[in-house]
C-alpha cells in the first residue's frame, strides 16, 4: 500500500521538520489503514474477538523531512510466521529513502487470553501473494531487562490522553513520552538515527512508569518499569 502526504505541522518538532515520535505514528496509521483494506482491522478483528499487538518495532532515520516536504509512505506484510508476522514501512521522498521501519506483531484472542495462530488472520487471497520482501534482514535487538546498574531519568504518570481503544497506552505514545525525558540540546546532540523499542507490559491510565537508561556502544538503552516492577517498554537507540 503507498500514499503521498505532505509533512503536516502537528507532526513536526522544534526543528520545524517530522519529529521521531511522528514517524512511528506515521507508520502505525498506515499499517492500520492497510489492515483495514485487507479486512482484517479492528471492527472486523473484534468480532472474532482477536486483536493486534505490536510486539517490537525499530525505525532507522536517514533524512527527517520538513514541514511540508512531500513524500510518500509504503507498507507491505511479510510472510507470516506460525504466531508473529512482520510488517515493512518506507518513507521516501522521490527516489530518496527517508526513513525505513519494520514491526513484530501478534494476535491476541481476548476471549482466552492467549496468542491466536496467524495462519488464521490472513485472508487467503493475500497469503498466496505474500513476499519475503523486507527493509532489512537482519533480527530485532535482544534487550535485557536488568538495568540495576542504569541511572534513572525520571517518571511518567499515563495520561487519558495515552489510551488507545485496547485500553492501554497507545504504542505511538511510548517514543513519545521516552523522548521526553531528555531536553531539546539533548536531543539535538544526540543525532538519532535508528530507535527500537520492544513492548513487554502494558500499562494504564494513572500508572507512574520509572524511567531508566544505561550507555552503550553508539548510543544508549532505556526502560520504563511499571508500578510492580515489571519491564513495559525496552528500547536501543542509536546515535
Amino acid at each position: 500500500m503507498t500514499r503521498g502526504m505532505k509533512i503536516p505541522l502537528s507532526l513536526c518538532d522544534r526543528t520545524g521538520r517530522l519529529g521521531v515520535p511522528g514517524v512511528f505514528s506515521l507508520f502505525m496509521d498506515m499499517a492500520t489503514e492497510h489492515a483495514e483494506a485487507l479486512g482484517i482491522g479492528l471492527a472486523p478483528m473484534g468480532e472474532r474477538h482477536l486483536f493486534w499487538l505490536t510486539v517490537r518495532t525499530r525505525i532507522r532515520l536517514h533524512r527527517l523531512p520538513a514541514l511540508g516536504e512531500s513524500v510518500t509512505l509504503t507498507t507491505w506484510p511479510e510472510k507470516a510466521g506460525t504466531l508473529r508476522c512482520d510488517r515493512d514501512y518506507t518513507l521516501a521522498a522521490g527516489e530518496e529513502l527517508l526513513a525505513a521501519g519494520k514491526t513484530e506483531w501478534a494476535v491476541l484472542n481476548t476471549e482466552t487470553g492467549r496468542p491466536h495462530p496467524m495462519k488464521d488472520v490472513y485472508p487467503e487471497a493475500l497469503s498466496a501473494i505474500l513476499t519475503d520482501d523486507t527493509v532489512w534482514t537482519e533480527p530485532f535487538a535482544h534487550l535485557r531487562e536488568d538495568f540495576s546498574g542504569g541511572e534513572s531519568f525520571g517518571t511518567y504518570v499515563v495520561r487519558s490522553t495515552d489510551i488507545d481503544v485496547g485500553g492501554h497506552m497507545n504504542n505511538a505514545a511510548y517514543p513519545r513520552m521516552l523522548l521526553g525525558a531528555f531536553s531539546s540540546r539533548e536531543l539535538e546532540e544526540m543525532e538519532l538515527r535508528e530507535m527500537e523499542l520492544c513492548f513487554r507490559a502494558p500499562c494504564y491510565e494513572g500508572e507512574e512508569l520509572t524511567l531508566r537508561r544505561r550507555t552503550i556502544d553508539g548510543g544508549l538503552e532505556a526502560a520504563a518499569f511499571r508500578p510492580d516492577g515489571k519491564a513495559a517498554l525496552l528500547a536501543r537507540l542509536l546515535c
